[in-house]
């Protein structure tokens, strides 16, 4: 009883260390984000006050300048600047946009639900793409295997902007089963919902179709096989949950892959979201506007990193084993014939 308990308290101890590193890499990033945001910033040509007067354009006086430089501390020191930009982000403080006149906060509330949404829809779409192509693949022969194979590098590097484009023309230009732009609609969606998952699918298809691969030839699918298991079955229950851990850990960087996908495919199709708000941002020098949402997408790779990697301990069969603080009691080796009896 007091070995259990000491196992268990032993076992919540490792996950508390587990959480704890996770969150100081998060930390890490964050800084490490909001750092390389500042120095970028710094080195785009131009004033900043004159980007924070509306650009070159709107003719602003010295005085104005000046002033501007002064209300928002662009004359201090760069040291004391960068010290003061941490300490904001630190206490949540965001800032107001130069281009939209906005909180930053209020922006990232109105926009980053739109870029989240075309994120999460892409995977889910990738993933059944992936599984689709996989089971043909391995299941169909090799001509299957080849042609699947080569889809599935096109796809991965195909741009997402001519993929947009070429959608467009087809699906709503020629043959006009959805709008070419968002409307507001589960129709609107569609475009540019493939147009983020296809080039994901791509590798998905190829790093779950190496796992179904492999998993065929190893010793549980041989006894699925043995019992009677029909090729959907041992596809579904046996092959499909081994080759998914490879893709699980590859759908963390396949997330970044979208939200930085979603800058193109928002621009292309008029989507509302972060992505077309961080290009204006860009242009006009908006600075606590390209620092929230770089924090921002930092924050949701970090958490999807996380959650990765917990899915990946759940699907895994061998997770109870391996996952920190959790020992496995070794049997000792049965000894039979005459060393029994020396024993």
């Amino acid at each position: 009883m007091r070995r259990g308990r000491r196992h268990a308290r032993a076992g919540w101890s490792a996950w508390v260390l587990w959480g704890l590193r996770r969150l100081a890499g998060g930390v890490g990033v964050l800084w490490a984000v909001a750092t390389i945001v500042f120095v970028a910033i710094r080195l785009i040509p131009g004033d900043p006050a004159l980007a924070i007067l509306g650009g070159p354009g709107s003719q602003a006086s010295a005085e104005a300048v000046a002033q501007v430089r002064q209300e928002y501390g662009l004359d201090r020191p760069v040291l004391v600047q960068y010290v003061v930009f941490l300490g904001r982000l630190a206490t949540g403080h965001l800032g107001d946009s130069y281009a939209f006149r906005t909180p930053v906060a209020t922006l990232l509330g109105q926009q980053l639900p739109v870029t989240l949404t075309l994120a999460v829809l892409g995977l889910v779409v990738a993933w059944v793409l992936a599984i689709v192509a996989a089971w043909w693949s391995t299941q169909r022969g090799r001509f299957a295997a080849g042609l699947t194979s080569a889809l599935s590098v096109t796809a991965s590097v195909t741009p997402h902007f001519w993929l947009g484009s070429v959608l467009i023309v087809v699906f709503a230009s020629a043959l006009g089963w959805v709008p070419a732009v968002s409307d507001g609609t589960a129709r609107g969606w569609v475009l540019p919902v493939v147009t983020v998952a296809v080039p994901v699918a791509g590798y998905l298809a190829e790093t779950v179709r190496d796992g179904v691969v492999d998993a065929q030839r190893s010793a549980f699918a041989l006894a699925a096989r043995s019992r009677g298991e029909t090729r959907a079955g041992l596809f579904g229950r046996h092959l499909l949950r081994h080759a998914a851990l490879p893709g699980i850990a590859l759908s963390a960087w396949a997330f970044g892959s979208l939200v930085s996908g979603a800058v193109v495919v928002e621009s292309v199709f008029a989507l509302p979201g972060i992505g077309r708000a961080l290009v204006t941002a860009v242009t006009q020098r908006d600075m606590p506007l390209v620092a929230g949402i770089a924090l921002v997408s930092a924050a949701a790779y970090v958490v999807v990193l996380a959650v990765a990697d917990l899915v990946e301990r759940l699907v895994d069969p061998r997770a109870e084993a391996t996952r920190p603080g959790v020992r496995t009691r070794r049997r000792a080796p049965r000894v039979t014939g005459p060393e029994a009896g020396a024993r």
